[in-house]
C-alpha cells in the first residue's frame, strides 16, 4: 500500500535523515573537536536500551577527569552500543567523539574506548573463527538491530567512514606505551575505507619494530583485514613468507598462517597443518588471547585453538583458475 511506511524500505530512506551514513556525514570537524554534542541528532535514533539522547552525557563523563565515574560511563556505553555482539545506529554518531576521547582521556580507558569503536563498525562476530568469517566487517544487508530500523550495515559503514575520517588521531597511537593500546589501534584501523596504501604501510612498519606477541599477531590480522577486503593480489604471498619462515617467531607464524587461511580458498598446505597442530600450540592460547580477532571466537583459554580447528576443517571449493587470491603451490 501506498500509506505503508516500510514500502520501498531500506532503499526509499538512503540519504534521509533516517540513514545514519548522513547524520554522520554531516556532523563538521569543529563540532566533532569541540566535543559540541548539541550539534549531533542523538534523538533520531535510540540505542539498545533507551533514546540516543542519552549517550551524550555518558561521552561527556567518559572525557572527565574522575577515573571511576569515567569508567562506569565507559561500562554503559558498551551495554548501550553492543548488545550481544550487534551493533546499532547512534553507536555511530558516537564513534568520533570516542577517537577524540581514546586519544585525551584517562589512559587506562584508552584501549576500552578503541575497542568499542572496532565493534560499532564491524557486523556480529561472536563465535565465528572460519576462514570466511573472522575478517569479515559487513553484515547483511537488511539486517535490522535493536529498536532502529536503520539497516546494520548503514551503521557499520558510518562508523567506517567516522574512523577513516580520523585517521591522523590513530596512526600515532600504533606506537603508544601500551600494548594493548596498540593492538586495539590495529583493530580499529583494519576498518579503514580510504589511504589503504597509507593505513597498511603503518602497520608494517609497527610490525617490524614490535616485540609483543598479542600485538604482533593483531598487526597482521589487520593488514590480512585490509588487503582480503580491498584485493590485494600480494598479501597471500606475503603471508606465506612469513608463516613457512622458521626464523620467525611462532606467534608471527601462527598469525600469519591464520591470514593466509582467509586470504586464499586453497587447501591448508600439510606444512601449515603441520604448524598450526603442533603440540606446543596450546601454550599460546592464553598468550594471544587478547588478540580483538580472537576473544569472540570461543570460551576465554581455548579461542585461538577453536579458530584453527575451524579453518583447518572447513571444506573449501575447487581453484579457480588465474584466481587473483591463488596462495601458490603448496610446495
Amino acid at each position: 500500500m501506498d500509506d505503508d511506511p516500510r514500502a520501498g524500505w531500506p532503499q526509499r530512506w538512503a540519504g534521509t535523515d533516517c540513514d545514519v551514513r548522513t547524520a554522520v556525514g554531516a556532523i563538521p570537524p569543529e563540532t566533532k573537536d569541540g566535543f559540541r554534542y548539541d550539534e549531533v541528532p542523538w534523538r533520531r535514533f535510540q540505542h539498545f536500551y533507551g533514546p540516543g539522547e542519552e549517550i551524550p552525557g555518558l561521552l561527556a563523563t567518559l572525557a572527565s577527569q574522575d577515573a571511576e565515574a569515567a569508567d562506569r560511563a565507559l561500562r554503559q556505553l558498551w551495554t548501550n552500543l553492543h548488545h550481544q555482539g550487534s551493533t546499532i545506529a547512534v553507536g555511530a554518531l558516537a564513534v568520533p567523539f570516542l577517537l577524540r576521547i581514546a586519544t585525551t582521556g584517562h589512559p587506562g580507558l584508552r584501549a576500552r574506548t578503541l575497542h568499542l569503536v572496532a565493534e560499532i563498525g564491524r557486523c556480529q562476530h561472536i563465535g565465528d573463527g572460519s576462514r570466511e568469517g573472522l575478517l569479515q566487517v559487513a553484515e547483511e544487508p537488511l539486517m535490522v538491530e535493536g529498536s532502529t530500523t536503520c539497516p546494520a550495515d548503514w551503521t557499520i559503514q558510518a562508523a567506517r567512514q567516522a574512523v577513516t575520517d580520523d585517521l591522523p588521531l590513530l596512526l600515532p597511537l600504533l606506537d603508544g606505551p601500551d600494548p594493548e593500546v596498540r593492538s586495539m589501534t590495529a583493530y580499529v584501523l583494519a576498518a579503514a575505507t580510504d589511504e589503504i596504501p597509507r593505513v597498511s604501510s603503518a602497520l608494517r612498519s609497527r610490525l617490524a619494530n614490535e616485540d609483543d606477541a598479542a600485538v604482533r599477531v593483531s598487526l597482521i590480522l589487520a593488514i590480512a583485514q585490509l588487503a582480503r577486503e580491498h584485493h590485494d593480489d600480494h598479501a597471500p604471498r606475503w603471508a606465506r613468507d612469513l608463516w613457512s619462515d622458521p626464523g620467525r617467531p611462532p606467534e608471527i607464524r601462527i598469525g600469519a598462517g591464520l591470514a593466509w587461511l582467509c586470504l586464499v580458498t586453497d587447501p591448508a598446505p600439510d606444512e601449515l597443518r603441520t604448524l598450526l597442530t603442533d603440540p606446543g600450540i596450546p601454550r599460546y592460547d592464553d598468550l594471544l588471547q587478547s588478540v580483538p580477532w580472537l576473544t569472540w571466537c570461543d570460551a576465554p583459554g581455548f579461542a585461538l585453538r577453536s579458530c584453527i580447528d575451524e579453518m583447518l576443517a572447513a571444506k573449501v571449493p575447487a581453484a579457480v583458475p588465474d584466481d587473483p587470491w591463488d596462495g601458490g603451490p603448496s610446495n
